[in-house]
């Protein structure tokens, strides 16, 4: 027998069901975790982001450029040295939250910087009889934004949110910085105790998989629709 094949066949051998069950229950409360910092992170980055966005655009330069300084500062910095210096450094100021808190608005306003890229492009992809029309209708300013302009931008750029879906999912594991016991922290604390890493960092690996790639594939599905 190749030197191959028996390396193989013990790394065969040494994989541990029992371990990959005992890390079950903790597994879990990971996946709960996680989701819940995707879902609240989603809410904060698709809100914010729309806020942004109108910002940018906002008549006035004294609100438009404080607000592309601060974008622009927040999207060409780590996200992990965000998250440090929200609980870190904001301790010092009397500014304190839990971990799980500063990971779900860090990662939530990271990502709303992005996705206020996205609801530009999609407000500037109206086309301007839109505006026009609007303004034959002697509609006001706001409600040529929430019934004209913006459900017609939101509809372009769904897709293209779901994708920043895809990516903070990926990005959680960060958050174990910081000590939240979202997936990876799961893993790395099971494996901690029982030198077992292979089978907890393989179960969390294959658990993002699961999660990601259906969820790319609903968005695929979504972006078919709403082009057609």
């Amino acid at each position: 027998m190749s030197t191959y094949s028996t390396t193989a066949a013990a790394q065969a051998d040494s994989w541990d069901w029992q371990a990959v069950v005992d890390f079950l229950p903790h597994f879990w409360e990971g996946v709960l975790v996680t989701l819940q910092v995707l879902a609240l992170g989603s809410l904060i980055s698709f809100s914010l982001g729309l806020v942004w966005a109108l910002a940018l655009r906002a008549p006035t330069r004294f609100v438009r450029w404080p607000v592309g300084m601060l974008t622009e500062f927040i999207r060409n910095t780590p996200l992990l040295v965000q998250l440090f210096f929200l609980f870190f450094v904001l301790p010092e100021w009397g500014v304190q939250f839990s971990s799980l808190t500063t990971g779900i608005v860090a990662i939530g306003v990271h990502y709303s910087t992005y996705t206020s890229q996205v609801y530009r492009a999609g407000i500037d992809a109206v086309p301007v009889g839109q505006w026009e029309a609007a303004r034959a209708l002697s509609l006001s300013y706001r409600r040529t934004w929430t019934a004209v302009i913006l459900p017609q931008a939101v509809r372009r750029v769904v897709p293209a949110l779901g994708n920043y879906v895809i990516a903070m999912l990926k990005d959680t594991p960060l958050l174990a910085g910081i000590g939240v016991l979202e997936l990876l922290q799961q893993a790395r604390l099971e494996a901690a105790d029982t030198f077992q890493y292979t089978e907890a960092l393989t179960v969390v690996g294959v658990a993002f998989i699961l999660i990601a790639y259906p969820s790319s594939l609903l968005i695929r599905s979504l972006e078919r629709r709403l082009v057609h």
